[in-house]
């Protein structure tokens, strides 16, 4: 069995915790407890667009908030 996550042409989607944390998903999988899809579904490379654009900041939400106040 191959890794869908290695799909070139694959068709995914953005999803994002409640830590902000995002994260590559293959459309066929459901979307984990946690989690809510942002973008997609699209090609990798949109969705890793989408990320590069809309996760400038990969500290956890929770730590980002704290070290701010």
């Amino acid at each position: 069995m191959t890794n869908p996550f290695d799909d070139q042409d694959g068709t995914f989607r953005v999803l994002v915790n409640d830590r902000d944390q995002h994260s590559l998903w293959p459309e066929f999988a459901d979307v984990p407890r946690g989690w809510v899809a942002v973008f997609g579904p699209a090609a990798k490379q949109a969705c890793l667009d989408y990320v590069t654009e809309h996760w400038q900041d990969i500290t956890p939400a929770p730590e980002r908030d704290r070290v701010a106040s």
